[in-house]
């Protein structure tokens, strides 16, 4: 065990213990990066439209949350254990603020189907140019069209946590999902998704590579790729309207 992970341990031992409001303190200090990379992670899906300190302020309450209910007993790490929790108040947050109108949602369908319709046609992934024209809109257009539906699409993949959440993450580890439907289940899913991400454009193929595989922050991203942070969001919406679009008969796995 190395000095830090030695020493994190000895400080919940003895919050543990105590329940001191000092040793909280210092838990919620030690772990204040985790929060800061969750909200990293999911401004992805706002752009501009949601300032990054309040996502860490939604989500400094998710961390406090794990602090409180954490056991240290059942063998959970507690930074695998916090992030659920973190990301959960972040996602409520952002449900209470009724960011995703149906209108949102209607578009956002609208636009999955344009791509899966041009792709049958076309044999393989629409440009930017032909998606506007089907939809009827101007590029520039089109462009504040997806900026307006990050946060629909992050709803949309981001709801199985949401239901995690409110049924109580501890049951996310308790969950016997290990049965031959559910393995073959997620076997076929992990195919049709790979086979979709492979289909990709290669900017966006390389947006989902580096935020789903390589688990990297919307900064990182738009540090390595050298466009601005608004760009991956809307490479990033594109690529899941995309994917969405090609495996809307899949819905039963989705």
């Amino acid at each position: 065990m190395s000095a830090d992970a030695a020493s994190r341990n000895e400080l919940w031992k003895q919050y543990m213990k105590s329940k001191s409001p000092e040793l909280r303190e210092k838990i919620i200090l030690e772990y204040a990066y985790l929060v800061k990379y969750v909200a990293g992670r999911l401004s992805i899906y706002f752009g501009n439209n949601v300032d990054y300190d309040d996502l860490i302020g939604y989500g400094i309450f998710g961390l406090i949350d794990a602090i409180d209910k954490y056991d240290i007993n059942k063998g959970v790490k507690f930074e695998t254990y916090a992030s659920l929790r973190i990301r959960g108040a972040i996602l409520d947050s952002i449900r209470e603020l009724d960011w995703v109108p149906r209108s949102l949602r209607q578009k956002n369908r609208q636009l999955e189907k344009v791509y899966a319709e041009l792709e049958s046609e076309l044999g393989r992934a629409a440009t930017d140019e032909e998606a506007a024209e089907r939809m009827g809109m101007t590029l520039d257009e089109f462009n504040k069209f997806l900026d307006s539906i990050n946060v629909s699409t992050m709803i949309s993949l981001e709801e199985f946590l949401e239901q995690k959440h409110d049924a109580g993450l501890e049951d996310r580890y308790a969950a016997d999902d290990s049965s031959p439907e559910a393995f073959a289940e997620r076997s076929n899913l992990r195919d049709i998704l790979a086979d979709s991400i492979d289909k990709l454009p290669e900017k966006e193929r390389m947006v989902i590579t580096l935020y789903y595989y390589e688990e990297l922050t919307l900064k990182e991203i738009s540090a390595i790729m050298k466009v601005s942070e608004s760009r991956i969001s809307q490479l990033h919406t594109r690529a899941i309207a995309r994917m969405r679009g090609k495996l809307a008969r899949h819905k039963s796995l989705l």
